[in-house]
């Protein structure tokens, strides 16, 4: 009926036959579809749909098809069923979008779309399982022989068979990837990114796109065992090359699936990285040194003296360069260690950083987003070399000159130093205002630059109670040396004394020590009665203010210090301050301690001259029996020390009375006045001693 209206030029019922046909393409039916689709029906579908009644002029769709349209084959494909399915894919995806994209409903636009992605899987599916096409085609794609339009056709060939393997199951997708790996398919893709040719080339980076996206690790394991001019090499070079705008994008992506260290796994997982940045790490980081302007110039004359060439003499795009910045911006952040090792031994970050010369300001706010990802990774060793080469200089430097502008650039600075106070990096928060404070000064009315300054002011004041809670003890110490020096020299005086004391020193000394061992009562009667007033002795017994007192421990006696007669001058003190008030209880213990060693020793000067004049007094005057019967008998207990056990045992009992009045003396000492002095053998022939 189509073709009889057509020929009778009949439009009413071409226009019948239009809706007629609509109406069976809106049942949706997927049998239908397969019927009115077939290589039978479909031009004269098309041709129905081709009078439309609200449109005024008839369209010519199957001409276009027929002339137009010209199907070429890259590589011949024998299977007739592979080359039915591809014609009735286009066609299909032609009525959807071209005759119909106003017509269908969502359902029925679905069930088409279904159809194509059913055909295209069928004829993917069919290609791959026939490895003589797989060979050829790659073959052909190595040939030298092969017309430059030719390989064009091949490359684009590949890329939409590999484009197309997304309709087929993901386990059938890994596999024909897989497949293709092993044929080859990364060398002609090496071969592809060397072309002049940038429709070759955008095809070959789509197609590494295509294998990255369904496993990297088959591009990482070709990279690792290709040696000489790497793939890796290619891709690094064709980042820094102009070939498009779209192209940067793409190398750049490619870099980053390739390094990116959470899909990493295997053997070849350090190895990738280790060949980056051993061999193109630098070469990327030169490129942007070369592009900027030296320190000299400024931003403004940059563009007139041609700055933005590298070293080979072509001037590199900014884009090119923002791509660049962003690439080792995802280093710092993925490959931490091997990044610091670099920056640190070559100062890249300075390097990097000369992008703050340039013009464009998108290329200064990389630069500072380049310097607070390297400072969010809060490495101490990354902090101290930004300190030590004043990295921070040209961040400041740059927000200084923009001045109140708010911009990118403005937010950028200060979020930078918002992070450093939140993080409590000290080291950059100290480094920034003791180095820019001047600079940042007419930015103060931000709250940032406020917080900023005030954190500053916290590390101060936190280091402050510090260093104060030292001194006092630094002081302290040093009065307690004073202390001991002074009682190191007192008893070093002593010690002299007696070295150069006579032989009547010592026939004394000898004397003390045998009255030693004499009871503690007759010896201090004999002193008593002797050498001053009964009333005005040392020992009171009686006193009851020293009961609460708990004398120090017994030291043992030393005969050799005790017994020597000392002469004592007055020892000036240094006074104490009354503000270190904290400090006195333990200086007066410290005083006490050498003024009752001094109180010890004047008793012992004044018992040593008491037993003198007893001596004296026993030679030249009658003695009582009962005094020289205990004489006698002490002085054989000093001469022989067994010859009975009473005399022994007796001798005993006047150590512990010698030990018990040396207690009492200090006692009776600790309890004078302060204004009180120490008396010796008479009034006439003793040396006042203030006691403090």
């Amino acid at each position: 009926m189509f073709r009889m209206c057509e020929d009778l030029e009949n439009l009413d019922d071409l226009h019948m036959i239009f809706k007629l046909v609509k109406g069976i393409i809106l049942l949706n039916s997927p049998s239908i579809f397969d019927k009115i689709f077939s290589d039978e029906f479909i031009l004269d579908i098309i041709g129905a749909l081709e009078y439309d009644p609200e449109v005024p002029r008839v369209q010519r769709h199957r001409a276009f098809l027929k002339d137009h349209v010209v199907f070429k084959e890259a590589i011949h494909i024998e299977n007739i069923s592979v080359v039915s399915k591809i014609h009735q894919t286009y066609r299909i995806g032609y009525l959807k979008d071209v005759i119909l994209p106003r017509i269908l409903d969502d359902a029925t636009l679905a069930s088409l779309n279904n159809m194509i992605h059913t055909n295209n899987a069928s004829v993917i599916s069919l290609l791959k399982d026939d490895a003589l096409f797989i060979r050829q085609l790659f073959s052909r794609m190595r040939s030298s022989d092969v017309s430059m339009e030719s390989k064009r056709e091949l490359v684009l060939f590949l890329h939409e068979f590999c484009t197309l393997s997304k309709s087929l199951p993901l386990v059938q997708q890994l596999r024909l990837f897989r497949d293709l790996s092993g044929e080859g398919v990364f060398e002609i893709i090496s071969d592809l990114l060397q072309s002049h040719d940038r429709k070759i080339v955008s095809a070959g980076t789509d197609i590494l796109i295509l294998f990255l996206n369904q496993d990297p690790n088959l591009l990482r394991s070709y990279i690792v065992q290709q040696e000489g001019n790497s793939l890796l090499g290619l891709l690094v070079k064709g980042m820094v090359t102009d070939f498009g705008e779209e192209m940067h994008c793409q190398f750049l992506e490619i870099l980053r699936i390739l390094m990116d260290s959470f899909t990493m796994s295997g053997a070849h997982r350090d190895v990738i990285i280790e060949i980056f940045y051993e061999r193109h790490l630098d070469y990327l980081v030169d490129v942007i040194a070369s592009s900027c302007p030296p320190r000299s110039i400024s931003r403004s004359t940059s563009n007139s003296i041609g700055a933005g060439r590298n070293a080979g003499g072509h001037r590199i795009k900014p884009e090119i360069l923002l791509n660049v910045c962003e690439l080792l911006c995802f280093c710092v952040v993925h490959h931490p260690y091997k990044i610091k090792c670099n920056f640190l031994m070559n100062n890249a970050i300075e390097k990097i950083l000369a992008l703050t010369r340039r013009r464009e300001k998108f290329l200064v706010v990389a630069a500072v987003r380049f310097m607070r990802t390297i400072i969010s990774r809060n490495d101490e060793h990354l902090i101290r070399h930004v300190v030590k080469f004043n990295l921070l200089k040209p961040i400041i430097d740059v927000f200084v000159e923009n001045g109140d502008r708010y911009n990118m650039l403005h937010s950028g600075v200060l979020e930078l130093l918002e992070y450093i106070r939140k993080e409590n990096i000290k080291t950059l928060v100290i480094y920034v205002t003791e180095s820019f404070w001047d600079q940042l000064t007419k930015f103060e009315h931000f709250g940032s630059i406020q917080a900023f300054k005030l954190k500053y002011q916290q590390y101060l004041e936190s280091a402050e109670p510090r260093l104060s809670a030292s001194v006092p003890d630094v002081r302290k110490k040093a009065e307690q040396r004073g202390l001991e020096k002074e009682e190191e020299d007192y008893f070093n005086k002593d010690s002299d004394e007696e070295d150069s004391g006579s032989g009547r020193r010592a026939k004394l000394a000898q004397n003390q020590h045998s009255k030693a061992k004499v009871p503690n009562g007759s010896e201090a009667d004999n002193v008593e009665g002797t050498s001053r007033p009964k009333s005005a002795g040392l020992v009171d017994y009686d006193d009851d203010d020293d009961e609460d007192f708990n004398p120090p421990p017994k030291e043992p006696s030393r005969p050799s210090e005790d017994d020597v007669p000392l002469n004592i001058s007055t020892v000036k003190r240094r006074p104490v301050n009354t503000m270190e008030g904290k400090h006195t209880d333990g200086d007066g213990r410290k005083r006490q301690k050498i003024e009752t060693r001094i109180s010890c020793a004047k008793i012992a000067v004044a018992t040593s001259t008491a037993s003198k004049h007893t001596d004296l007094q026993n030679k030249h005057a009658p003695q009582s029996p009962t005094s020289s019967t205990s004489s006698t008998e002490a002085n054989g207990a000093l001469r022989q020390h067994d010859t009975n056990s009473e005399e022994h045992q007796h001798s005993v009992e006047n150590a512990e009375a010698s030990w018990q009045a040396g207690g009492d003396c200090i006692k009776d000492v600790g309890s004078m006045s302060t204004e009180k002095a120490v008396n010796t053998t008479n009034p006439s022939d003793s040396e006042p001693y203030s006691v403090r």
